[in-house]
């Protein structure tokens, strides 16, 4: 496979029910798309199953798509797989991640609806290192509010953002009335760094709010992913029975696993795949969640969305997890994963770096701690280790993003790391407790 694919390919028209509308703070359904091109409105909700690429994009994603795929041999030999895995790597690019892939199509659609400054909240800074290069290539200004946890960690995320001409802000900042209403020890929430970046977009007409992951359109664009994944199997005569890939909000899963179960649905595939959703155990909303309807930030005055979630004002504990520390998973997955079409399992920090070093002395590669929960799913699911998963065929996982970055992390994995500290129960009750669930409200 020497080109990437030429159109986007959407799972909505295989799924079987619509996705549950959108709430506003009042509790009224509709959906909230102020600010959002009309392109991007259409291609969370259509029934439409293929998009073609703008060529634009295109000529952009030509620069390193199709992403590499290989057996990883001495990786398997290492965890002691008893079937093939196939490792897909998305860290070919200049933000290091997937997030490049949906970056450049949203800057673009943005761009041409008019808008001139592009915001966002970032967890890691893959997330904003990727828009801030989209936004140069396409003449926008970046904003980026960062989780100051992570910034501290990953200084040169913020230097890779500031080179594209990026404007970088520790998170909580006192630039927000939110950010200056936040105890500056609350300096690992994700979704306060999303509230600052919603509020602060609101401030000129120009400027949009855009984010990288839970919505339906950039998982549209990540399918990129999976569709390169499909045609580089067959090439090399290969069949999977798994795909694994680790989850934030669940752009990266979504990527690499939609396609699979919209090939499987159409009749294209033999055998059909189980899509494992690897989350942080620090954050496991795919598996201690509730379904319910939460607000996506913690500003209360975006949309509620129906999603699994922790809840958006939980304490998420300070981990390696990076860029997986969100609250919520993107509506689109918890819906496949209220109807039992994926699965999910939840992976400690220690475990996913231990894995990710792995990769990297066996393969010499270096993940990104998110990948490494992925590494580690399938390596558990490979070798027999994963209850209620058994693959005669092979295991696909996505490496969505390398750890060049990450090295603080690894040196602390290498140092010997504190043992992980799993969710608190009482906390999760409390933070979930007067969310609506989802099936009292929709009859889903």
């Amino acid at each position: 496979m020497t080109e990437p694919p030429r159109s986007w390919r959407s799972v909505l028209p295989h799924l079987g029910y619509e996705l549950p509308a959108d709430r506003t703070p009042d509790g009224t359904d509709g959906p909230m798309t102020v600010g959002l091109p009309l392109e991007l409105v259409r291609q969370s909700v259509s029934s439409r199953e293929y998009w073609p690429i703008p060529e634009p994009v295109a000529q952009l994603y030509r620069a390193w798509r199709p992403a590499p795929l290989w057996r990883a041999r001495r990786f398997e030999a290492e965890v002691g797989a008893t079937v093939p895995i196939y490792a897909k790597y998305e860290g070919g690019n200049i933000s290091g991640s997937h997030k490049f892939t949906t970056a450049l199509a949203q800057a673009y659609y943005y761009h041409r609806a008019g808008f001139r400054e592009l915001v966002t909240g970032t967890g890691a800074g893959q997330w904003g290192s990727a828009l801030a290069a989209a936004c140069a290539a396409f003449g926008m200004a970046c904003t980026v509010f960062m989780v100051g946890r992570s910034l501290r960690d990953k200084p040169y995320r913020g230097s890779l953002m500031r080179l594209y001409g990026a404007e970088l802000h520790a998170s909580p900042s006192p630039l927000t009335a939110l950010g200056r209403a936040t105890d500056e020890r609350l300096d690992n929430s994700l979704a306060v760094a999303i509230g600052e970046a919603v509020e602060y977009a609101r401030g000129d007409a120009k400027r949009a709010f855009c984010i990288g992951s839970g919505e339906t359109y950039s998982i549209l664009h990540q399918s990129l992913i999976g569709l390169e994944s499909i045609d580089q199997l067959a090439g090399l005569g290969a069949t999977v029975d798994t795909v694994v890939g680790c989850v934030g909000a669940g752009s990266n899963f979504g990527g690499v696993a939609l396609p699979f179960f919209a090939a499987a649905r159409a009749g294209e595939l033999d055998v059909p795949a189980a899509l494992v959703a690897a989350e942080s155990s620090a954050s496991p909303k795919l598996t201690r969640g509730v379904y319910a309807y939460d607000h996506t930030d913690a500003t209360g005055s975006g949309p509620m969305e129906a999603m699994y979630t922790i809840g958006s004002r939980y304490p998420i504990p300070a981990s390696h997890s990076a860029g997986l520390r969100f609250h919520g998973a993107a509506k689109l997955i918890s819906a496949m994963r209220h109807h039992g079409q994926i699965s999910a399992t939840a992976v400690g920090q220690r475990e996913a770096l231990s894995a990710g070093r792995a990769f990297a002395t066996t393969e010499l590669v270096l993940p990104a701690p998110e990948s490494g929960h992925a590494l580690a799913a399938a390596a558990r699911i490979a070798s027999g280790r994963e209850p209620g998963h058994n693959p005669r065929h092979g295991v696909l996982v996505c490496v969505s993003g390398h750890g060049l970055l990450d090295l603080p992390a690894y040196d602390k994995l290498l140092a010997g790391l504190p043992e992980d500290r799993p969710a608190d129960p009482e906390a999760l009750r409390a933070a979930t407790a007067t969310l609506p669930a989802v099936s009292s409200i929709e009859g889903f």
